[in-house]
């Protein structure tokens, strides 16, 4: 069976999402997934030209296919979004997308074991060119690094309960599977937690996954340097899905939008930076309780949006 990603908050991009000029706009999406968003904006904007990103060279070749009728107005590039922006030197852009979740695909298609709920090798890399697995972090980390982890990337209470029935578990033999772990997990916590609102692997498969695809460490970067390259009036959006993401986001776009660098306690600005965005969400957007109703994975989404001055 094939899974359709159906991508979040749409409409709400699709409004903020608006070049500054007609004139031959260019956009990068950072995430383009199974392509939903870009989909959504190539057929809106007639003339609009589309930078696609993604570091899964699988689910990238679903966009492509998804693509294929917009010929050469759609880019695709197989790279991490930070590494992209690293050193990037080319056009001025209108629009840049970050939409930091993780599509169905990963939970429903690729075999790698972001799910729980499935009998599947322990991976969780978005690109299977990286060295670093699930496995090996459950299999080869300390248990006091593992615990910390999974409080600091999971906001799991119980971290510590965790990892010690992880490494109990794996000196009988190692941890493969993810259905293993959840088990594992599962049998670990307080009676109490395990019929909670969600499932008591949620958080440890979170932070595992963060880990292994060094997640949190690419927002920052990437949006000063996506914040440089877009022209006056060009706009970035970001869609995160948890706090951790969404405090990143919040605090780069704050200081983006400060411009002095200078301690508080300063009497003067010595500096001389000046403000690069301005912020055009003072709050962030969140999805209407219709989209909630068919679309779940939105209920946790947070749209904020900046634009370049």
């Amino acid at each position: 069976m094939d899974f359709v990603h159906m991508p979040v908050m749409a409409k709400e991009v699709k409004e903020f999402l608006v070049p500054p000029s007609d004139e031959n706009p260019l956009m990068v999406d950072c995430t383009t997934g199974e392509g939903g968003h870009t989909h959504m904006m190539l057929e809106s904007i007639p003339n609009l030209k589309v930078i696609g990103l993604d570091c899964d060279k699988h689910i990238q070749e679903k966009a492509k296919f998804r693509m294929k009728e917009f010929g050469e107005r759609f880019i695709p590039i197989h790279t991490w979004f930070d590494e992209y922006f690293d050193n990037y030197d080319g056009e001025k852009l209108d629009l840049v997308l970050i939409d930091l979740g993780i599509s169905i695909f990963h939970y429903e298609e690729s075999n790698r074991g972001f799910s729980f709920k499935k009998e599947e090798r322990l991976d969780m890399r978005l690109n299977d060119e990286s060295e670093l697995t699930a496995q090996m972090v459950v299999n080869t980390y300390k248990e006091v690094d593992l615990a910390n982890l999974i409080y600091k990337f999971g906001e799991e209470r119980y971290s510590r309960r965790i990892a010690k029935a992880i490494c109990e578990a794996r000196r009988l033999k190692p941890i493969d599977s993810s259905s293993e772990l959840e088990n594992i997990i599962f049998k670990c916590v307080p009676q109490n937690y395990k019929h909670g609102r969600i499932h008591p692997a949620t958080r440890t498969f979170q932070a595992l996954r963060i880990e292994v695809n060094n997640e949190l460490d690419r927002i920052e970067n990437t949006i000063i340097n996506a914040s440089k390259a877009l022209k006056v009036g060009g706009r970035m959006a970001i869609i995160s899905f948890h706090s951790l993401e969404d405090r990143i986001v919040k605090w780069t776009f704050k200081n983006l939008a400060k411009g002095c660098s200078c301690p508080p306690e300063a009497m003067r600005c010595t500096c001389d930076t000046k403000a690069l965005v301005k912020i055009l969400t003072k709050k962030p957007i969140i999805a209407s309780d219709e989209e909630n109703k068919i679309n779940p994975p939105s209920r946790s989404a947070k749209l904020r949006v900046i634009e370049r001055i």
